[in-house]
């Protein structure tokens, strides 16, 4: 199976590879927007708050990762070079989930817990990283 680029919308102002010239302009002022808007968020979140759906919330994020690992693992096995891609997705909602469990655990055994839990997630979090990065010589 031969994966075919994504052809770019119409764009009359291309770089010479053919991409668009204003997408990294678009991200650059999205990442630069953030930044003051993480001040507000900052200074006007509550300390703490009562979450409905909490449950659903890290089952859906588990459910996430579960498929990714399955998608990766699937489509590295095939030599397809999307793994890449979903290694790259996986490798950052593991890093989200070890980082919300770390926040958000209780003083004492629980955050004891979710720093001994964020080895073995880190660790699949490189791992992801890895794939996502490498030479894709076996890949087509």
């Amino acid at each position: 199976m031969t994966v075919q680029p994504m052809p770019w919308p119409p764009c009359t102002s291309t770089s010479p590879g053919g991409r668009p010239r204003w997408v990294p302009g678009v991200l650059g002022a999205v990442a630069a927007g953030l930044v003051p808007w993480m001040f507000v968020l900052g200074r006007t979140l509550p300390e703490t708050t009562q979450v409905r759906h909490w449950p659903a919330a890290w089952i859906g994020l588990d459910l996430a990762m579960a498929l990714g690992c399955a998608t990766t693992a699937r489509w590295y096995h095939r030599g397809d070079a999307r793994a890449r891609l979903s290694a790259s997705a996986v490798a950052a909602l593991v890093g989200m989930d070890a980082w919300f469990d770390v926040l958000t655990a209780l003083p004492g055994t629980e955050f004891t817990q979710a720093l001994l839990c964020a080895v073995p997630e880190l660790t699949l979090a490189g791992l992801c990283t890895w794939l996502a990065l490498r030479d894709t010589a076996g890949l087509s």
